[in-house]
């Protein structure tokens, strides 16, 4: 059962995530104070997203260094901000809520079912894991014993295509502005 569960939360995240944001925008009652607050935790979301998909090497080596000596799911920490952000500035407990749920429906299992996955393919995970925090990040990077140092890579940074997350959250703030100019 787990492990289906596992494979189902991996596809519909995406989707869920496209039918979270409709509901988002219905339930959102924004005003300029609160989009501009929510730019605290939206901003460092897509910087940390970006920074990290400019430094992992998906299948083809385990990644710990960048914000991977911070935290193991830079991506996914960055997606909680930028959507807690979003929470924000739409002022709706409901929408913060749901949100909540679903990201530990959706994220706790696709997170255990990738680190099974890291575990059986690169045999320095179960020393990196055991220094790294899985999602709430350490304050000084992890050492990276026995691993060059990684750079960030722009040619990384287009390959993931994780400007899609700037591009969305500037959707997203568009589309609040409007409802916020049109529907108060």
């Amino acid at each position: 059962m787990a492990s289906g569960w596992n494979r189902i939360a991996r596809r519909i995240r995406v989707p869920l995530g496209f039918a979270f944001a409709a509901f988002f925008l219905w339930l959102a009652r924004p005003t300029p104070v609160f989009l501009a607050v929510s730019l605290v935790l939206v901003v460092p979301g897509i910087l940390l997203r970006a920074c990290a998909s400019g430094y992992v090497k998906k299948n083809a080596e385990l990644t710990v260094t960048g914000p991977y000596a911070h935290t193991r799911n830079p991506l996914y920490l960055g997606s909680m901000l930028i959507a807690f952000g979003f929470a924000l500035a739409a002022r709706s407990l409901w929408a913060a809520l749901v949100l909540a749920v679903l990201f530990a429906a959706i994220y706790i299992p696709v997170i255990r079912s990738e680190e099974e996955y890291l575990r059986s393919v690169f045999s320095g995970f179960p020393e990196y894991a055991a220094a790294v925090p899985r999602l709430l990040p350490r304050i000084v990077a992890a050492p990276t014993t026995g691993s060059a140092p990684g750079r960030f890579s722009a040619a990384l940074y287009r390959k993931h295509r994780e400007y899609n997350a700037l591009l969305g959250a500037a959707s997203m703030y568009a589309a609040l502005i409007l409802k916020q100019v049109f529907f108060k």
